[in-house]
């Protein structure tokens, strides 16, 4: 008797460690589809208590599995100038086959866009060019990924 289970044990023992690498190569295999930047929303260069850039990024999952946003690593020009970067750790939730919303609120480097082109753009209501560029990092199944982003929108400075 135990020398028919100990031969029904080596005799399954191949398969089974074959389907286990199998559930494992599986389960960590980058989505099928790569998160996509739909549009940037509500973007606003907000001058009243100094140049701050709001906006809402909104992306898509293609996939039918969720996963966790890690980390946003984006660098911001204005009208072609480096104007922010935005450096975030979060551990936001990216629901499966829907849409999210990561919000951005930067400080930009009012140095950078140059004092008197900022304040005349103040003053008249100046239309601005915002260009988002970089990526960020998320995780699926605990595989982290790279999502790229470059984006660009006009905006119009307000009080």
């Amino acid at each position: 008797m135990t020398r028919l289970l100990l031969l029904l044990l080596t005799s399954i023992r191949k398969p089974l460690v074959f389907l286990l690498l199998l559930l494992l190569v599986e389960a960590c295999k980058k989505p099928d589809q790569d998160i996509v930047l739909r549009h940037i929303n509500d973007v606003v260069l907000d001058a009243t208590s100094g140049p701050m850039l709001k906006a809402n990024a909104i992306f898509y999952n293609p996939n039918d599995v969720r996963g966790r946003l890690r980390k946003i690593d984006v660098e911001i020009f204005v009208n072609g100038k480096k104007a922010a970067s935005v450096e975030q750790s979060l551990k936001m939730s990216i629901p499966a086959l829907s849409e999210f919303t990561v919000p951005l609120e930067v400080k930009l480097a009012i140095k950078e866009l140059g004092v008197m082109d900022t304040i005349f753009g103040m003053i008249g209501g100046k239309t601005f060019e915002v260009h988002y560029k970089g990526s960020l990092k998320l995780s699926y199944r605990g595989m982290p990924i790279n999502v790229p982003v470059d984006y660009k929108d006009e905006v119009k400075l307000r009080f």
